[in-house]
């Protein structure tokens, strides 16, 4: 099997770390990987595949001589150098927000719209974790039933804020149990108020509609991901005092007839989620269940009240995986099975 020259741009962060530990995990085959990261950065070690690798300042020259590369440092590292590495012909795979809505570039979860990778220029996005997850619990039972709209709210752990929403958390728990407590460490909080002991309807910044942004990525890219440029969505993100994985309370409504028998099956069958569904021996999924689990995981599972053809469910994923950098590997794993990486400008 061929191997591949691999950047990975943010190395350093939460995501571009298990990016490396789940392309080990995974056995994804690389021949050279590049860790990219800004200059503050550069000259450190870090072990990646078995070797210890010297981290890169990232350059327009970074992406010479590279298959692909993984970007999981933010929407501008992804303005200032996605088209710099596409001009070396380097296939760029995008955590950020930076090209998702793009007509031309696809979003894309493999196991709902993998076909999508046919056919790219040369940047390829990955989703807002939310998003994945969301859809890994509910595409199963749009292609059984029909959707026609979700209602969504979020319950998402702080290290959706990256290293620092670890940490704020971690210390404000311990300033609340009467631990000395470094001040500026309580003062560098990515939040807008307390997180521990407390829940926080803030995701991103706030539109005139009010709106978050993360919430108009729910809603967008769903459109976009399911091919359904009708489909109606209203969501509300909040932040809650969990170190890891989100969780996403959905109310959905289907064009035919639902059933329980049949939603279940579904889910079952669906790969990447497995169904946890039996409430009388308190078996649902949990945020802790599913750290560190490739699979989102389904609950909760009942016929909604409120909406004709609706179900009520509960979804659980691990977003630093299936909503970041599991995703980004898999969509690589996807293009390495198609043989998709050619693009033309």
């Amino acid at each position: 099997m061929k191997k591949y020259r691999v950047g990975i741009v943010g190395a350093t962060g939460a995501v571009g770390q298990e990016i490396i530990n789940l392309m080990e995990k995974r056995d994804l085959p690389v021949s050279e990987i590049k860790l990219l990261a800004s200059a503050k950065s550069a000259g450190r070690e870090m072990k990646a595949l078995g070797n210890m690798e010297e981290i890169q300042e990232t350059t327009p020259e970074s992406f010479k001589n590279l298959d692909f590369a993984i970007f999981s440092a933010g929407s501008q590292q992804s303005f200032d150098f996605a088209e710099h590495a596409r001009r070396n012909g380097c296939v760029v795979i995008d955590n950020s927000s930076a090209f998702r809505m793009e007509k031309s570039i696809p979003l894309v979860i493999p196991e709902i719209n993998e076909d999508a990778l046919d056919n790219h220029p040369g940047i390829v996005a990955n989703p807002n974790c939310s998003t994945a997850i969301t859809l890994m619990g509910l595409y199963p039972l749009h292609k059984r039933f029909g959707l026609k709209r979700f209602f969504a709210s979020t319950y998402q752990a702080v290290s959706g804020a990256g290293a620092q929403g670890f940490d704020t958390l971690e210390n404000e728990l311990r300033a609340s149990l009467g631990e000395s407590i470094e001040p500026s460490s309580l003062s560098q909080s990515p939040f807008p108020h307390p997180i521990a002991h407390n829940l926080i309807p803030h995701i991103d910044s706030f539109r005139e509609d009010g709106y978050t942004k993360e919430e108009m990525k729910m809603k967008n890219e769903s459109k976009k991901i399911l091919s359904l440029p009708e489909l109606k969505v209203s969501c509300t993100c909040v932040r809650v005092p969990v170190l890891r994985s989100h969780s996403i309370s959905i109310n959905a409504e289907f064009e035919s007839s639902v059933n329980i028998p049949d939603a279940r099956e579904a889910i079952e069958s669906f790969n990447g989620t497995q169904l946890m569904d039996n409430p009388s021996e308190n078996v649902y999924p949990t945020p802790i269940q599913l750290t560190e689990n490739e699979s989102c995981a389904v609950g909760r599972l009942r016929i909604d009240q409120a909406l004709g053809n609706g179900l009520s469910f509960w979804v659980v994923g691990d977003q630093l995986w299936k909503g970041a950098a599991q995703n980004a590997i898999q969509i690589a794993e996807s293009m390495i099975a198609k043989k998709s990486f050619a693009f033309t400008f």
